[in-house]
């Protein structure tokens, strides 16, 4: 798992590099939030209340506004050098920082550190997580509306979701191909949930929700649908010629029947305010043609 950390934080830091140099553009605020958890930094905007936000860590790529922010880094490899020089008065984060020394000289600096409620990969756990925010940047009503609005998507999609006769079989593939290895998504993953309620099923099972896998256990799979998070199908152009060059992708069924597609890699790794919508685009993904 610790190498798939350090795949994950390298790859992320290379394709969002250019985000380091980004300026700060609220110099003047006298309250200065430094977000480090993507699933935080999305509600806060979508909650209209990323007035504060200064910096974000660089997992934070929704909305597309949250990426001209600076970044701190990546938030399992964090600098305190890098933080601190956004001058913030507040961070805002999820438990899930580190490395453990940096958090520790953080807290001895007594910079304010907030921590929600603890974040459930439910729908359930998504409205109480919505709510809690709502309250603490005073937006009740916008949390009563992205929590309505959320309960009615996935209404739509598991209802949608019971008319297919079988469950589609999905291969998630993240970030495309390293050296002949793909870094893939399984069961255990919040991705896996979500295909679930489209109507779909992963065809990967392990204990940890990604693992990597060789080209022979990719085509071994023979899923149904890949589905190719953006990194890794914009690395190849989206050609199907290129994507045929993967070796185990060609022989599956997804490849013969042209069944490959791209999809945002942060659509897939939280639950949040726009989760309902997703599954209903991974549904209308992975149900192509099929009958009903």
């Amino acid at each position: 798992m610790k190498k798939i950390f350090l795949l994950l934080a390298l790859l992320i830091t290379i394709f969002s590099c250019k985000r380091f140099s980004n300026e700060d553009k609220k110099q003047d605020n006298t309250t200065r939030i430094v977000c480090i958890a993507k699933q935080y930094t999305e509600i806060a905007f979508a909650l209209g209340a990323q007035k504060d936000i200064i910096a974000v860590d660089v997992s934070s790529t929704f909305p597309p506004e949250a990426k001209e922010l600076p970044t701190v880094g990546y938030h399992r490899a964090l600098s305190a050098e890098a933080i601190l020089a956004n001058k913030p008065t507040l961070i805002i984060e999820d438990n899930n920082i580190g490395p453990e020394h940096v958090v520790t000289q953080l807290k001895k600096l007594k910079i304010p550190m907030k921590e929600f409620g603890e974040y459930s990969k439910s729908i359930v756990g998504v409205d109480s997580l919505i709510h809690e925010m709502g309250s603490y940047f005073h937006k009740e009503k916008q949390a009563d509306s992205l929590c309505n609005n959320l309960a009615k998507d996935m209404d739509k999609a598991l209802a949608e979701a019971k008319k297919y006769k079988t469950k589609t079989k999905v291969l998630v593939i993240h970030y495309g191909q390293a050296n002949n290895v793909y870094l893939v998504m399984t069961n255990k993953s919040v991705g896996a949930k979500m295909v679930e309620w489209a109507g779909g099923q992963l065809s990967i099972d392990d204990e940890k929700g990604m693992r990597h896998l060789s080209p022979e256990l990719v085509a071994a799979s023979d899923p149904d649908v890949i589905l190719l998070t953006d990194f890794g199908y914009d690395k190849l152009g989206g050609s199907l010629d290129k994507i045929k060059e993967l070796p185990g992708v060609g022989s599956t069924k997804a490849f013969k029947n042209k069944r490959i597609y791209r999809i945002e890699e942060h659509d897939l790794v939280y639950l949040g305010p726009r989760t309902g919508k997703n599954v209903l685009l991974i549904q209308n993904l992975i149900h192509k043609d099929e009958a009903k």
